[in-house]
């Protein structure tokens, strides 16, 4: 025993007809004293009051419950001036995090208290002389101590990921929302996870209620189905950027810019400047046009001239626009294209298109308006004018025709029309 280990024998034994059993031999038993009595642990007993140390709660004595109570967050309140211990280490965490404004210069940061104070519980064991419950409980508190710690680091890991992935993706709105969303679900699953090791360290089976968790997730993913899509839908506007905050858009009737994305709808602001507020599985069914993301403008216009317009003027027309066309530092010269289109029902019409180069709605209204303007002094110059619409009516004579007779009398001829405007 002298060399810190003695052997410990046992003896195979019979008793009446319950069969073989093994007990610890007399020499073994003789030897536990001698090898307590060398073991050097501290007897609290000597140290406690005995109006501390003779009450029990639960099986844990008194002033046990105060050192958890009391000594143990004092601990916790010191251990977080010891900054000159950890000040390099703080430092490090801080350039590499960006976590400056959440834990101050001079505090130890709450998992490393935690994991200190579990470290020296499990110290303060091995030289204590403790009852077996008490050893028992103290060994829970330690456990349950770095369990915190473990979690609170998971959690604070999270942050920065959350941070870092901002920073990487520009934090634009739906990014924010998809990465704090994916925050959000991994705190629950690290929650989730220390209270399980929780329970299996108490000695409780999560088993069924993990599987009773299971089927009511069943039930509520039912009853949220579109809440769901709409999220569903959410991720897929995000991943694909199909629109983006700031796109103007068209959405069935109605035109406004993208104010927010979000996971279960979309706002708009409309041109009457109200916010339109979408669900996103309503806009990931339907069609979108998206307006920003024009690179050119068509200029696309009918160009309606008078019947009395001769062919000449209406190639002077054609040549003169084509070339006014052709020649605008705006205008995409390889789409301009002007011809005689058709002769509609009071007019001869020209169809004129182009692409201009600009993707600013305002910018192509002043160009627009330009083009139009030397397009009616084109007009003007070739001699003819624009049409307006018009019908002409010719009357016969001011007699009513006798129905008998109208089918074999042969008609009159016809008076000088009247053009009149419609």
């Amino acid at each position: 025993m002298s060399g810190g280990s003695f052997d410990v024998v046992v003896e195979r034994m019979t008793r009446g007809t319950s069969g073989p059993i093994w007990l610890f031999s007399r020499k073994t038993l003789a030897s536990i004293p001698d090898a307590y009595a060398e073991i050097d642990l501290v007897v609290v007993d000597r140290f406690v009051p005995r109006i501390l140390g003779k009450p029990r709660i639960g099986g844990i004595r008194l002033f046990e419950w105060l050192v958890l109570l009391v000594v143990l967050p004092l601990g916790y309140r010191l251990l977080g001036s010891l900054d000159w211990a950890f000040r390099p280490l703080m430092r490090f965490w801080r350039r590499r995090t960006g976590f400056s404004k959440r834990h101050p210069e001079g505090h130890v940061p709450g998992l490393i208290r935690l994991v200190i104070l579990a470290v020296a519980i499990r110290w303060i064991l091995g030289n204590l002389d403790l009852p077996l419950v008490e050893r028992q409980f103290w060994s829970a508190v330690a456990t349950l101590l770095l369990i915190v710690a473990f979690g609170w680091g998971l959690l604070l890991l999270n942050g920065y990921g959350e941070s870092y992935l901002k920073r990487f993706f520009g934090g634009g709105g739906e990014t924010a929302s998809l990465v704090r969303l994916v925050r959000r679900a991994a705190d629950v699953l690290v929650i989730a996870a220390c209270a399980l090791a929780t329970l299996r360290y108490f000695g409780f089976d999560p088993t069924a209620a993990l599987a009773g968790l299971g089927i009511g997730g069943i039930a509520v993913a039912l009853a949220a189905q579109k809440t769901l899509e709409n999220v569903i839908a959410g991720l897929s506007l995000i991943f694909d950027k199909a629109i983006q905050i700031g796109d103007v858009l068209k959405f069935g009737e109605t035109v406004g810019t993208v104010d927010f994305i979000g996971l279960r709808s979309t706002r708009i602001r409309t041109l009457d400047r109200t916010i339109l507020t979408v669900p996103n599985g309503q806009i990931a069914s339907v069609g979108i046009e998206v307006l920003s993301v024009r690179d050119k403008f068509w200029f696309h216009h009918f160009l309606g001239l008078q019947y009395g317009t001769t062919a000449d003027q209406m190639r002077s027309v054609i040549d003169g626009v084509q070339r006014l066309l052709a020649s605008h530092s705006k205008v995409d010269r390889d789409s301009v294209r002007v011809r005689f289109f058709r002769l509609g029902t009071s007019s001869l019409d020209i169809e004129i298109t182009a692409y201009v180069f600009t993707d600013d709605f305002g910018s192509f209204l002043d160009v627009q308006q330009e083009l139009l303007l030397r397009i009616m002094e084109a007009v003007d110059a070739s001699g003819t004018s624009v049409a307006f619409p018009s019908q002409t009516l010719h009357i016969a004579d001011g007699r009513l025709p006798d129905p008998h007779t109208e089918a074999n009398s042969p008609r009159p001829a016809p008076a000088a029309g009247i053009r009149k405007p419609v």
